[in-house]
C-alpha cells in the first residue's frame, strides 16, 4: 500500500501515526507530499522516526513540492525523490493508497 502524508510533523501527528501502521505492512511505501515535505528534511522532529522505518519501507518526497519549499538541499539520506510523473507511477505500481488527513 502507498500512504501520502501532505501535513507538516510539525502541525500534527498524522505522520507519526502513519508511522506506527505502515511499519507492519510488508511491502508498504510512504509518499510525502505538500508540507509532509518538511517531515523528509535533515535536522526535523520527524528525522529519527524516518531513519528507523526506512530499512522496512520505502520512503519518497515530492520533489517539486520540496523545491518550492527551498527544502531541495536538506533532504535525509536515503529517501527518495519523484517527480509528479514519478508520483503518478507510485499511485499506479501500488494496489491501494491511503491518504492519511
Amino acid at each position: 500500500m502507498l500512504h501520502i502524508v501532505n501535513k507538516s510533523p510539525f502541525e500534527n501527528r498524522t505522520l507519526e501515526n502513519c508511522l506506527r501502521v505502515i511499519v507492519h505492512e510488508e511491502g508498504a511505501a510512504l509518499l510525502l507530499t505538500e508540507d509532509g515535505v518538511y517531515a523528509a528534511t535533515k535536522g526535523n522532529i520527524a528525522e529519527n522516526s524516518l531513519k528507523a522505518v526506512m530499512g522496512k519501507i520505502k520512503v519518497y518526497a515530492l520533489w517539486p513540492d520540496l523545491e518550492a519549499r527551498g527544502m531541495q538541499d536538506r533532504v535525509i539520506d536515503g529517501i527518495k525523490l519523484v517527480d509528479y510523473g514519478g508520483f503518478v507511477d507510485l499511485v499506479a505500481e501500488h494496489r491501494n493508497n491511503q491518504s492519511w488527513l
